[in-house]
């Protein structure tokens, strides 16, 4: 079963580039969102394994979907993504999965 992980990027191109590193590992399923709307629509249909909250979030977008995520999955994975290459990518993800036992 794959994990899923929902991507949200305020920046189209940066938030392809992530989808396209994500979804080249077998394991796992990327599916992005650019607004919070989206982004919660898509939290409600799907079942997530992990957030990843990219650049160009204000905090004011980034408290309300942490809060709203974990009230609704309190055991999901938040992570903060800033950019630094694939494999920063990889190692925060692998880190999160560690943490969650998957």
């Amino acid at each position: 079963m794959k994990t899923k992980i929902l991507v949200i990027g305020r920046h189209a191109e940066i938030l392809e580039t992530v989808l396209r590193v994500l979804n080249k590992n077998q394991d796992w399923e990327g599916i992005g969102a650019s607004t919070d709307e989206e982004a919660i629509t898509l939290f409600h249909q799907q079942a997530f394994d992990i957030v990843l909250l990219g650049g160009g979030i204000d905090e004011e977008s980034e408290q309300k979907l942490r809060t709203l995520f974990t009230e609704h999955k309190p055991d999901i994975s938040i992570i903060q993504h800033y950019g630094g290459g694939s494999g920063l990518l990889f190692g925060e993800i692998l880190e999160a999965l560690s943490k969650s036992g998957k």
